[in-house]
Formats: C-alpha cells, structure tokens, sequence
C-alpha cells in the first residue's frame, strides 16, 4: 500500500490541465497555411490522396503525410493546430491565405453543455483513430472531465461517431446501430476514412451509402485524429464554454 501510495506521488498529476488551450508539439503536422502562390494542381499530382482542389486543401481527403510541405515548404507549411474540426464538410477546405478553422456551431441549444455520450462504430478501419478515440478518454487528455463518454450501448448514446470508411461487410451493423440511438441524435465522422473514404475511397469493398441518407454535425480530420482535435471539436458541438 506503502509502494502504491509512493508511486502515486512520484507520478505526479498527469492529466494536461486545458487540452482545449495547450501547445502541441512543433512538429505536429496541424492546419496547414497555404500561400496564395501555390499551384494547386501540382500539389495535386504529388498528393498521394489528390487532396488539394482548385478552392484549397480538403482536409477531409488529406492524410497529414506532409509530401507536399516537404517538396514545396515555399507553398505550404503545417501548423501545430490541433483545432482542425468543422461542423460541414464544406468549411474543411482550407483556401490560400486562410488562418484557422471556421468557428463551430453548437447543437441541442444548450442541452448537451454538460453531458455527452458517444456509440463508436468502427466501420472497417485500421484501427488507428479508434485508437485515437480511445486514447481521448485517458489521464493525459481526459474527455470526460467535460462530461463526454463513450458507451457500449447505442441505446445510451446521444451521438454515432463513425471511424472506418465503412467497409461493405459493416454497413448494416452501422445502419443498425443508428437506429437503435434514440433521438434526437447526431453523427460525428472521426478520421480521413469516415469522412471521404481516405485511401480506401476508390474501393469496391465499400458502401457508403449511408452518409447519403444522414448529414454528419461534425467531422474530425485526421490519418488518424489526434486525441485534442476530438476534445476540442467535441468540446465545441457540445457548446461548452
């Protein structure tokens, strides 16, 4: 007990105390900056998942891998902004000359501010967000401090957060899955796959018919997500403040 009682001193207290205002590492590839001299459709050709569009970067195409930083540090640079989130999938487009991301519109007037409880479906990924997911309701970041948990039953849940670009073999389970969430209820695609399909897109092996019958409130980008882009998108969409 002695030991236990040592030990737990030694450590220390290991949460981060604001992961909503906390500085990540520099070298964390966040928001990119792009220069209002890029050529886009080069940066194109070199993007390994052809992210970029004539409007910007999609960064619900975009893996992070940071090729296109790497041969043309002149047109684009990452940031360490983990604050990467929107609440459409049209404002993850970072146009040139763009700063940060758009602001996130609430849900629930208010109901949510305190208390928010999430069903994870992993819908054939790599495991990699679910990974992050998790990883969000640890000691070191600490959703639920905010009253965000994620729960084994969907008939307990306020939201479906998708991970996975939704392989064939899991598009009934997660038809299924929403309709046991009672509503009113949300949905929050977590990582590049569950947003465009990530590498996965151009699949035969996917069904993603699903996200054209039910609009997503949030989208977390990522090749996978990092635990402070879900607290602080989360974190927003709830209205806390």
């Amino acid at each position: 007990m002695f030991d236990l009682i040592k030990a737990r001193a030694r450590h220390g207290y290991q949460a981060i105390p604001d992961p909503l205002t906390v500085s990540i590492h520099e070298k964390f590839p966040g928001r990119p900056d792009l220069s209002d001299k890029a050529d886009l459709s080069e940066l194109n050709i070199l993007c390994p998942n052809s992210a970029f569009t004539d409007r910007g970067l999609d960064l619900g195409k975009c893996l992070f891998c940071g090729l296109c930083e790497r041969e043309h540090p002149d047109w684009i640079q990452f940031n360490p902004d983990f604050k990467l989130a929107a609440d459409s999938r049209e404002k993850l487009i970072i146009a040139p000359g763009q700063t940060r991301m758009p602001e996130i519109a609430a849900i629930g007037n208010g109901v949510f501010k305190r208390s928010f409880a999430m069903r994870n479906v992993s819908a054939g990924g790599c495991n990699a967000c679910e990974l992050e997911l998790g990883a969000s309701t640890n000691v070191n970041f600490d959703i639920l401090r905010y009253g965000v948990e994620i729960v084994a039953s969907p008939r307990h849940a306020d939201a479906l957060i998708l991970t996975g670009p939704i392989s064939k073999h899991m598009a009934e389970a997660l038809c299924d899955t929403w309709q046991a969430i009672p509503k009113p209820k949300f949905l929050i695609l977590c990582g590049a796959c569950a947003i465009s399909g990530g590498i996965f897109a151009a699949s035969s092996e996917l069904d993603r018919g699903f996200l054209k019958h039910w609009q997503a409130c949030l989208y977390i980008p990522g090749c996978p997500a990092h635990p402070l882009s879900i607290v602080h998108g989360i974190h927003q969409l709830m209205g806390a403040k």
